[in-house]
């Protein structure tokens, strides 16, 4: 299956990838020790409250969810958009929590042949819609190259990688979906937008 954007939609999936790494990134300099249990409560404040001036602040402070993956990898999901153009947008943190450098593990891309010629990646991340009964992979381009979070390999101890990664938006209704990666638990996040 190939999607093909035009050079419009190209351009928005950019700068919007590069305003809210640059948010995450900015945000997520505090300090850490959030509980795991408070994410779905924020989630559904932030929602509920139109009169909250940064909700964007709000999600990059108290994660959607938190995976952790091997060797002291963590990944905080920080939000879950769904877009006009029919795609929803994951965006978070990748962190080594241990105290020596980690390779991220090649298993993050997937295992298909297309997502592999293309290099590192997180590829292999899929969206679980329980209630529909359907599974949903990250996109690609025309060239067959992922949209998500490429080129890395190691992070040093303490380090932070602002990710992303898009899926095929699955129908209205569906608010709440399992987010996997392989090498990493997984773990329900709510869909907004």
């Amino acid at each position: 299956m190939s999607i093909r954007f035009t050079a419009r939609a190209r351009r928005g999936i950019v700068a919007l990838t590069v305003a809210v790494g640059l948010a995450v990134g900015v945000a997520g300099c505090g300090g850490g020790g959030d509980d795991g249990k408070k994410p779905e409560a924020s989630a559904s404040a932030s929602r509920g409250d139109g009169s909250q001036p940064s909700t964007q602040e709000g999600q990059a402070d108290v994660p959607l969810a938190e995976l952790k993956g091997q060797d002291g990898l963590l990944l905080q999901i920080t939000s879950a958009e769904r877009d006009a153009g029919g795609f929803v947008t994951v965006n978070g943190n990748l962190k080594n929590d241990s105290d020596k450098s980690v390779v991220v593990p090649a298993a993050v891309r997937g295992d298909e042949t297309e997502i592999v010629r293309n290099g590192r990646s997180l590829g292999g991340a899929t969206l679980i819609d329980s209630k529909g009964k359907k599974r949903y992979y990250v996109l690609r381009d025309t060239d067959g190259r992922p949209l998500t979070t490429t080129g890395f390999s190691t992070l040093k101890a303490g380090e932070s990688l602002a990710v992303f990664m898009q899926f095929p938006a699955p129908p209205e209704g569906t608010t709440e979906v399992a987010f996997q990666l392989p090498t990493f638990a997984s773990a329900p996040i709510q869909i907004s937008g």
